[in-house]
């Protein structure tokens, strides 16, 4: 009943209250602007599978906007906003006090950015520290262009489940 209740505010708000509710799922203005525009959606669902078809639109461009709001694995995200708020809750399960894995995190960053040129985009939710690790190593061996469609999957799935978390409070 709640989603109903939100999904109806969220329909007859005004275009900047609509814009507020989503723009902090993902730092890419037009995405945002687009979900609001589509307003009134009859269910969440409906709204999801347009929020995600709006997603396999994104490129190389895209990838690099939505960048700009997410820190390093394992490094907290700085700010008090909505996005830095989703970030440290996503990243909840990685393991700061593991100096060990702190470590390996860091330095898999630095070769990650240093062979690709951006940070690391990773699904945190649901994973584990080491879970990560592991993926940023696999990911590592990809080409260029692999790694940038791996990230921008990596983008979608983020977004979708912090689009999913606005429904459903």
């Amino acid at each position: 009943m709640a989603s109903k209740s939100v999904l109806a505010e969220f329909n007859d708000a005004p275009v900047q209250d609509a814009l507020s509710l989503v723009a902090p799922c993902v730092a890419i203005p037009a995405w945002a602007e687009n979900v609001v525009v589509a307003r009134p959606y009859s269910t969440v669902d409906v709204l999801q599978h347009y929020a995600s078809q709006l997603t396999h639109e994104w490129g190389s461009a895209e990838l690099e906007q939505a960048l700009c709001a997410h820190p390093r694995i394992g490094e907290k995200a700085q700010g008090s906003g909505k996005e830095a708020a989703l970030s440290k809750g996503e990243q909840s399960a990685v393991d700061t006090q593991n100096s060990a894995l702190t470590f390996a995190l860091a330095q898999g960053n630095a070769q990650y950015e240093e062979r690709f040129g951006r940070v690391f985009l990773i699904r945190a939710k649901g994973r584990s520290g080491e879970d990560i690790l592991a993926e940023l190593h696999r990911r590592l061996n990809n080409s260029p262009a692999q790694e940038e469609a791996e990230a921008l999957e990596q983008l979608r799935q983020i977004t979708l489940l912090r689009l999913e978390g606005v429904f459903a409070q």
